[in-house]
């Protein structure tokens, strides 16, 4: 993985320098395809994956970083299996737990999760919350 990446716009900008050379020699591709293409030009799978590591964005966040918080009020600790970039500066995660979290509050019964996808803000929070105003997810530090 690049350990220093562009921003995004340098990103992009990239993306647009290289399909205008394409272009010029015939061979014109789309701005997704050169997104793209920009992304494996710096070792990543794809544009989502570079966004999402790009200088910008969440650069404390890594796919297998070990992190701490509570999802739905309960603490727990676990492991970043998925990360990507989304619109208006938000992420999706994934994140396996290391001890399942019971999402139920009652003591009649429980629903216990291993893994949890959620968008979060780069503070590492997400927007939706609970009737009591706590987010689903929260990262700490």
């Amino acid at each position: 993985m690049t350990p220093t990446l562009p921003t995004t716009t340098a990103l992009k900008a990239q993306a647009r320098r290289l399909r205008s050379a394409l272009a010029g020699q015939g061979r014109p591709v789309g701005h997704s395809a050169a997104l793209e293409l920009v992304a494996q030009s710096h070792g990543l799978r794809d544009w989502n994956t570079a966004a999402a590591l790009s200088a910008e964005a969440a650069p404390h966040w890594s796919l297998g970083q070990k992190v701490s918080g509570s999802y739905l009020g309960q603490p727990f600790t676990g492991q970043i299996l998925g990360l990507q970039a989304k619109s208006a500066g938000r992420f999706g995660i994934t994140i396996g737990f290391d001890t399942p979290v019971d999402t139920v509050r009652s003591p009649h019964f429980s629903n216990l999760r291993r893994r949890v996808s959620a968008t979060v803000t780069p503070q590492g929070r997400t927007v939706e919350h609970t009737s009591d105003g706590t987010p689903h997810l929260q990262l700490t530090a």
